[in-house]
């Protein structure tokens, strides 16, 4: 049951952190949200209600929300055509820049902080990586599906979430969206953390490949990312990064 993992219930002290962060948005960020009716998707609504929260925080600018928000039901048939363009199979899924960036289940509890940081820095138009990282990302040749299993417990997963979404999106914005990332939420989705033998957090895999548990550092995970665009990350010894902590 998702409500034994996390609370989407934001207090008013942590609503008004929001509207002081979110007042600093530079340019307009969507972001989409995918859910089901309640009978088929025990955690829809409570991704709904939190989304929903964080976007009602953001500023208004000539009559506009900073931050708008479209919600896209299984139900709805003119809905499907989304789903199958941003390639969402599973919901609920939180996605940024038309799917480059998604959340794969609820971002709440500690992946709060690393949401709110991945809209600021889309909405300044910063990445913040270095620039060696930002080129060798711009000429990646195959494609990376960035896989970060998170918990809403986790203190350090929305580091290594917010990095691998810097990278989608420095791809992204260089004209070479090769990177996608994907924030899972473990509870929502045990076949994926089960699949990788995930038993601390965060973990990531590249390309179907557990190449991280931990919190990776910038220089080593272009390393990886690069390796798996290039199909040799096998000559890579996947090691231990950072800070993990127990799911």
């Amino acid at each position: 049951m998702a409500g034994r993992y996390f609370d989407v219930e934001l207090d008013e002290e942590l609503i008004k952190e929001l509207k002081d962060t979110l007042a600093y948005m530079v340019s307009p960020v969507t972001v989409d949200l995918f859910i089901d009716d309640a009978s088929r998707c025990e955690t829809c609504e409570d991704a709904y209600k939190l989304v929903k929260t964080i976007a009602d925080a953001s500023p208004v600018r000539d009559g506009k929300k900073m931050l708008q928000l479209r919600v896209f039901s299984k139900s709805k048939p003119e809905d499907l055509e989304e789903f199958k363009r941003q390639n969402v199979e599973r919901v609920p899924t939180v996605t940024l820049l038309g799917g480059v960036i998604r959340y794969t289940g609820t971002p709440a509890g500690e992946e709060i902080r690393g949401f709110i940081e991945t809209i600021m820095r889309i909405s300044e138009g910063e990445s913040g990586l270095d620039p060696e990282t930002k080129k060798q990302l711009a000429s990646l040749k195959g494609s990376v599906h960035i896989e970060t299993v998170v918990t809403p417990s986790c203190p350090y997963c929305p580091y290594a979430a917010l990095l691998a979404n810097m990278f989608a999106y420095e791809s992204w914005k260089q004209n070479n969206p090769k990177v996608i990332s994907d924030t899972v939420e473990a509870y929502e989705n045990m076949d994926i953390a089960e699949k990788y033998g995930v038993m601390s957090v965060p973990a990531i895999a590249l390309n179907g490949v557990m190449s991280f548990i931990g919190v990776p550092y910038e220089e080593d995970f272009i390393n990886y990312v690069v390796a798996a665009a290039e199909n040799r990350l096998d000559q890579l010894v996947p090691k231990t990064e950072g800070e993990a902590s127990g799911m």
